[in-house]
């Protein structure tokens, strides 16, 4: 028979506290954290990445109340812009019932000048006539050299109708336009420019507008850049 080995308290002890002691670090070995793991930027000792931006809190705007009003906007804009096209489009052109005059010449001359019917151009004296409103016959020849220069000339027989006349008088108002009476003129209205007439019996025909808006300044006018102030004539 083998021999017993007897164990003492003591022994029995010390064996206990071998185990327990194991035991102690084996658990602090499993609970210890793992080291942290080094990011290849900390590494290289480069800088550290930004973090990626986070979406706003803020509520998104809404756009379409401010779109919507810049179309109606447009629309508006286009919508008074044709219609204030086809109430000019009347007063726009040259009006009906316009006449084209022959024209001789354009030379300075002294003296008379025997046009035989009102005239439209011409050779005319080298001083042109002040635009404006007379109440009395004006020199022919003085009165062509204005419509030289691209004015418009409106002439009513002589001994018409106050009332008449004063419907006449605001033509006068514009930069270069003169109003006067004619002797033994036979039209009641006639609108004169460089080689055109217009003749009407309505002082408030809306053709004289359409004419004087297509020739004042320019049309067939050889100098429509001239003057209509610092000649002669007195104009009211």
């Amino acid at each position: 028979m083998l021999p017993l080995r007897v164990l003492n308290d003591d022994t029995f002890d010390t064996n206990t506290r071998t185990t327990r002691a194991e035991a102690s670090v084996a658990r602090q070995k499993t609970n210890r954290p793992a080291p942290a793991k080094r990011t290849d930027a900390e590494g290289s000792g480069s800088k550290p990445r930004r973090p990626l931006p986070q979406a706003s809190d803020k509520p998104e705007r809404n756009w379409w109340p401010w779109a919507l009003g810049g179309t109606g906007v447009v629309v508006l804009v286009a919508f008074i812009y044709f219609v204030s096209a086809g109430l000019t489009s009347e007063v726009s052109g040259i009006p009906d019932g316009v006449v084209d005059v022959p024209v001789d010449g354009a030379l300075h001359v002294d003296g008379e000048v025997d046009y035989g019917e009102h005239p439209a151009g011409g050779d005319h004296n080298a001083i042109w006539l002040n635009c404006g409103r007379y109440d009395q016959p004006v020199p022919e020849e003085n009165a062509v050299h204005s419509l030289e220069h691209g004015a418009i000339w409106i002439t009513y027989p002589t001994g018409s109708d106050s009332v008449f006349v004063d419907a006449l008088a605001p033509y006068a108002n514009q930069l270069k336009v003169i109003v006067s009476p004619v002797d033994g003129q036979t039209s009641p209205v006639l609108v004169t420019g460089w080689g055109v007439q217009l003749e009407t019996d309505d002082p408030a025909d809306s053709r004289i507008d359409q004419f004087i808006a297509a020739f004042i300044g320019g049309g067939n006018a050889p100098e429509p850049g001239g003057r209509c102030d610092g000649g002669v004539g007195q104009p009211l």
